[in-house]
């Protein structure tokens, strides 16, 4: 079999057993595919463990990240551990290797003012910025991933509950609320501006274009861009950093951490304890102004 066949094996098998997303596929596939041009030729099935270590040392030699270098050790562990599920190797290469040290880094988030800028930046008297508002404004409102805003259709959304059906990661579904502003913003949207745009073309998803296609990630990050340059907010700014912001203003004024976790679709809590970090730099904030020994 060639590198590609054995990859797409692997791909097939944990795309059904656990139903990973599109974007995390492509993350494997690339991760696999830069491993397997590193072995120039030779399999990727009749590896050791000191050419994985070769392969590792000479990415920290040419100044990559070791983020990036355990990114592509977690993916060779998955592989590898696959094909040893199916015995067709008897040995994990990976086994003895460790990950780089990469520490965690903070989210980068917004202010509760830099906010306010960015969603006042569309033109909501234009068609397309009416629809760049609601899209802004529901996503700040419910800290869904931008796949999952962009994947949203009429089906998904509750306008008299209030509350939006997100199938997130690995298939798990959630009920997000959805706030009175964000829910007026939509209705706007709904009746006045995704009919102009569409001008009678038909298009199952929520947030349109031009086209009478369904907006893109990509171009739904080039928006942000657009309007973070016209509120003169000096933040590299994508729309996972709405979500960040969500959580920590969430968390800044008082919402359970379990409450925020259910919000995000998050399995494991430890992954939104990371949001605490940034709220706890309002309460050391709090605490140098107010208390006497601050």
């Amino acid at each position: 079999m060639t590198f590609d066949d054995l990859i797409d094996q692997f791909l097939d098998a944990v795309w059904a057993e656990q139903g990973l997303s599109e974007n995390t596929l492509s993350a494997y596939r690339s991760d696999l595919r830069i491993f397997a041009k590193w072995l120039a030729g030779k399999s990727l099935l009749d590896v050791d463990n000191g050419q994985l270590s070769g392969f590792i040392a000479e990415r920290y030699k040419n100044g990559i990240s070791n983020r990036s270098s355990a990114r592509i050790l977690s993916s060779l562990r998955r592989f590898y551990g696959y094909y040893i599920r199916e015995n067709r190797i008897t040995v994990d290469p990976t086994a003895l290797i460790e990950s780089p040290y990469i520490g965690r880094p903070l989210p980068s988030s917004l202010s509760e003012n830099d906010v306010d800028l960015l969603l006042a930046a569309p033109e909501v008297s234009h068609a397309l910025g009416f629809r760049d508002k609601a899209m802004l404004e529901m996503l700040y409102a419910t800290g869904l991933r931008v796949s999952e805003l962009v994947s949203l259709k009429f089906e998904h959304i509750s306008f008299r509950q209030g509350v939006v059906r997100i199938n997130g990661k690995g298939n798990k579904e959630r009920l997000v609320p959805v706030g009175e502003e964000a829910m007026s913003w939509m209705e706007g949207y709904m009746n006045q501006a995704r009919k102009a745009i569409l001008a009678e073309r038909q298009c199952d998803y929520l947030f349109v274009t031009n086209r009478a296609g369904g907006m893109t990630r990509q171009a739904f990050w080039h928006i942000i861009k657009r309007y973070a340059k016209k509120s003169e907010i000096n933040k590299e700014l994508s729309p996972h950093t709405l979500r960040h912001a969500f959580a920590t203003h969430l968390l800044n004024h008082g919402a359970d951490l379990r409450v925020v976790q259910l919000l995000l679709g998050h399995s494991d809590l430890s992954t939104t304890q990371i949001y605490t970090h940034i709220a706890g730099a309002r309460l050391k904030e709090l605490h140098a102004k107010y208390h006497p020994r601050g």
